[in-house]
């Protein structure tokens, strides 16, 4: 199992974590001879209860015990979200579940979900895998972002599409907020399957070939669902504006289904409509 993968991503997310939070918010002097943004190690172990000592060895990545009572504390200290409380404690704790080695075979898409997104018809919807690789869509996709049928199986990956092709960054009115969604579902998933690998030789691609990337991974929230709306500059419809919701298809696949529903009170629905109508 590839434990140290583990404990560096918890590192990683720790140091963070602790850099976003201003002492001022937690009660505590600002001080004049801070050298880093957010708290220091000794306080986040102050807030939570525990030693200094104990807290460095947790956040320098060493294979220490630790209770779940204890991740609570640091958990408040560091005031986690919901998603970014379970991704700490996927971090924290080793697992056999979680051990995973990379599959060649594509996901399996079931004909009633299949059946599903082709129904949505003004509604663009991506079925990926736990690799964020596109298995599936449907046609108001296609026409939205592109025919990713054009596109080589083993390239279909979002992230990667994202940093690669000007497509998405024409689309995206707020390009940032778009990508940094998908990086928040994916630190979800590299969370609970990080002993596996394949993400560590993905994410050193990632770094390796697009500067920007490690800027907004570094970044990144958690999130296993994000809603949020988003605004495109269509080639054809022009402004459309939708609201993005994730769905998880339970199964051995660990298939996601993201569904863009135009945004109420916005002529989105008919522009897509009409892009439906001009297809058939």
């Amino acid at each position: 199992m590839n434990s140290q993968a583990r404990l560096q991503a918890l590192s990683a997310f720790l140091k963070s974590q602790r850099a976003k939070i201003s002492p001022e918010s937690v009660g505590l002097p600002a001080g004049t001879r801070r050298r880093t943004p957010g708290l220091r190690r000794e306080e986040v172990a102050q807030l939570a209860g525990v030693s200094t000592t104990w807290y460095t060895w947790l956040e320098q990545g060493r294979d220490i015990q630790v209770s779940s009572s204890v991740l609570d504390c640091i958990a408040n200290a560091l005031q986690l979200s919901a998603d970014e409380r379970k991704y700490l404690f996927s971090l924290a704790y080793e697992s056999s579940a979680n051990t995973y080695t990379y599959k060649q075979e594509a996901a399996q898409i079931s004909p009633s979900l299949q059946k599903i997104i082709k129904e949505l018809r003004c509604c663009p919807a991506i079925i990926s895998d736990r690799m964020c690789n596109i298995v599936g869509w449907n046609s108001a996709a296609a026409q939205v972002f592109m025919d990713f049928e054009q596109i080589p199986p083993e390239e279909r990956n979002m992230i990667r599409l994202l940093f690669t092709r000007r497509e998405f960054k024409r689309l995206a009115v707020n390009w940032d907020q778009f990508a940094s969604g998908f990086l928040a579902m994916f630190r979800s998933y590299y969370g609970q399957y990080v002993e596996d690998k394949w993400y560590g030789s993905f994410l050193d691609e990632m770094k390796r070939d697009h500067p920007g990337f490690t800027r907004m991974w570094e970044q990144s929230q958690v999130s296993y669902a994000p809603e949020v709306n988003l605004e495109f500059r269509h080639a054809k419809a022009g402004k459309m504006v939708f609201e993005l919701t994730s769905l998880h298809a339970y199964g051995s696949d660990d298939l996601r289904c993201s569904i863009y529903t135009p945004a109420p009170d916005t002529n989105t629905e008919a522009k897509m409509r009409q892009l439906m109508e001009e297809k058939a």
